[in-house]
């Protein structure tokens, strides 16, 4: 997930720790937005299931 929030602080500036978590906040709410992004970066072939679970 990190890769994904980085690109919102990623080369920038902020005047403090505040602003930088601002911007990390505002990141992750466009994030929870978008599930298939999400799930292209979460779901792992070899990545062990759940029985039951699709």
């Amino acid at each position: 997930m990190w890769p994904l929030v980085n690109e919102a602080v990623a080369n920038r500036y902020f005047v403090d720790l505040e602003a930088l978590m601002e911007a990390v906040e505002r990141r992750w709410l466009v994030l929870q937005g978008d599930w298939e992004l999400l799930r292209r970066h979460t779901l792992f072939h070899w990545w062990p299931r759940e029985k039951g679970s699709a």
